[in-house]
């Protein structure tokens, strides 16, 4: 028997995030200059691009952070101060596929602690393919699946007593500028209690020639992934964009410690978005910045969270020092 409810309220979460999609597109597409949000680089299309960047052989971070998880698990275990005996939640925001957290969630698993595995995730896709796996490979581990906003997510599970530690993980925390990161970690802090964990982990500031190339790979899947946004909007929202005419634009600087993405209009051009009913004019050259992947340091972190609830306990690094997971404790 269909539960008619749960089909009325997944109809309804579909049309308010496809209206939050038109506003945003709108609001990004008005402004000088244009932006699109990173955040909607996750269709079935880009998650499945995005898996593809993760192996590829210019990618650093997934391999930088995947080696703290195969090889590091246990200093991540000390270091978070779990206790077996006391059960916890597990929230990972943005839980994309899992590869990092499953050697995590194994060494948990084997040693016998008690938790709740929530990966929260805004594509549906993502979180269903998760869930099936991990039913799969780790069948004795709870997981609680949930999409949609993280801090609304949060806030629904404040009323749990259990302890929290919070994954934040592949540098997610780099696609906002600092500011950005600094509000975005005071809300995490906000709906948690004094005790709870954040792991943050973050790519840390390196050579041109090391982080270029990750963002611009050689079979060009970073560009399709870039252009998806473009195709989705074409999807979902009735535009008539030609990704023909715009091509994909990576720029990094050491100094500023900063990479950022680009859509980059090859031409002037007229595109049309039925969904918002607006027109909108490309001159040859202009940029659509889409994204921003922040390198980091022990300064930058401690500057983020300076006016925040958490205070840095420690961090783990890879073999190859390219990437740390920060540990954070809630004051």
């Amino acid at each position: 028997m269909i539960d008619l409810t749960k089909t009325k309220n997944h109809n309804s979460q579909n049309i308010e995030m496809l209206e939050t999609f038109k506003k945003d597109v709108k609001q990004g597409l008005d402004s000088n200059p244009k932006t699109l949000s990173s955040k909607y680089f996750y269709n079935k299309i880009g998650d499945a691009l995005f898996v593809e960047i993760m192996n590829l052989p210019e990618y650093y971070l997934t391999r930088s952070e995947l080696d703290i998880f195969q090889n590091k698990t246990q200093d991540l275990i000390n270091a978070l101060q779990l206790n077996s005996n006391t059960p916890f939640e597990l929230i990972e925001l943005g839980a994309g596929d899992g590869l990092k957290t499953k050697k995590l969630l194994r060494s948990l698993d084997k040693q016998n602690y008690t938790f709740d595995y929530l990966p929260i995730d805004i594509s549906s896709n993502a979180l269903q393919l998760l869930k099936k796996d991990l039913s799969n490979t780790l069948p004795n581990v709870s997981v609680k699946t949930q999409q949609g906003d993280y801090f609304k997510i949060l806030a629904s599970l404040k009323k749990s007593s259990k302890p929290k530690v919070i994954l934040f993980l592949g540098s997610n925390i780099g696609n906002m500028d600092d500011e950005k990161a600094a509000e975005f970690i005071y809300n995490l802090g906000a709906n948690l209690k004094p005790g709870d964990k954040l792991l943050l982990g973050v790519d840390l500031i390196k050579a041109k020639e090391i982080v270029l190339p990750a963002y611009n790979d050689k079979q060009g899947i970073t560009a399709k992934f870039n252009l998806n946004l473009l195709h989705r909007i074409n999807e979902e929202l009735g535009a008539d964009f030609n990704l023909k005419n715009f091509k994909h634009q990576p720029e990094y600087n050491k100094e500023e410690g900063i990479a950022k993405s680009y859509i980059v209009s090859t031409e002037q051009q007229t595109v049309t978005i039925n969904a918002l009913e607006t027109s909108y004019t490309f001159e040859a050259d202009e940029k659509i910045h889409t994204e921003i992947s922040r390198k980091y340091n022990d300064a930058l972190i401690e500057k983020i969270i300076a006016n925040t609830d958490f205070t840095l306990q420690t961090k783990i690094l890879d073999s190859k020092a390219y990437f740390a997971d920060y540990i954070l404790t809630r004051n």
